[in-house]
This record gives C-alpha cells, sequence and structure tokens, in this order.
C-alpha cells in the first residue's frame, strides 16, 4: 500500500516527495505501518549495510539513502544480472511526528525507521469528575 491509499491523520503525517538528483539511483520499496507509538517505515536496500546508509531529517523532510557494497573480482566479468544500487527515497513528515525522537536500524538490507508521534497528537484520557 503507498502512503497516498491512506486516509486522515496517517496521509498528513508522511508523504513521499520527488527530487532531482545528480547520479542515478533507485527509489526503494517501502512498507509503512502505524502502531500507538507512531509510524514505521520498513525499506528493502538489498546490498547495504550498516556503513551504507544514512537517514537524515531537515526541514521536515525524512531522507533515506543507501550505497550497496560493490563486489570487485579479479577478472573481468563476463556475465552480469544484478548491479548493485544506491538508493535514494524522501518522505515529507507532518507536525504528527517527533524528529528528534525518530530511530533507525538495517538488518540484512532491509531498514526500519520508527517515526514517533509528537505529544501534542497522541491520544489522552481525560478523567471525568462529577457527583
Amino acid at each position: 500500500m503507498s502512503p497516498e491509499d491512506n486516509a486522515g491523520t496517517e496521509r498528513e503525517a508522511i508523504q513521499p516527495s520527488e527530487q532531482t538528483l545528480d547520479r542515478p539511483v533507485v527509489a526503494p520499496p517501502v512498507d509503512i505501518y502505524e502502531d500507538d507509538g507512531g509510524l514505521v517505515i520498513v525499506a528493502d536496500l538489498p546490498g547495504v549495510g550498516k556503513d551504507g546508509v544514512s537517514a537524515t531529517v531537515e526541514a521536515g523532510v525524512l531522507t533515506i539513502e543507501g550505497r550497496a557494497g560493490r563486489s570487485d573480482t579479479d577478472g573481468s566479468v563476463l556475465y552480469r544480472e544484478y548491479e548493485p544500487s544506491d538508493y535514494h527515497r524522501h518522505f515529507a513528515l507532518g507536525e504528527s511526528i517527533d524528529p528528534t525522537g525518530i530511530t533507525a536500524e538495517i538488518t540484512n538490507g532491509v531498514l526500519t525507521v520508527h517515526l514517533p508521534k509528537a505529544e501534542s497528537a497522541k491520544t489522552r484520557k481525560i478523567e471525568v469528575t462529577g457527583g
């Protein structure tokens, strides 16, 4: 499901955006989930390890970049079906996301980014008093 398919608060919380880069890159496929604490983005970055990935937030935009490891060979390549790619994707964050609490981890080429809800966006139970 794409972010555009989400409704209401989810649509306002995160939106993909476009950018022109000076090198060829692949926009990695992502899944976006909502849980009680906020949103979770799961991005497939095949061939990317911890040293080859970055996630940054600037001016309300989350940017994910990855550089896949290149395999060096002693001989010349005779046939290749897979070429490691560089990855780039960014998302505009809504006010319901707390940018200071964002965390990320990568395992086996799968990047998981946790985007916590801002305190003002969390549901709060109100005690009702009376007689």
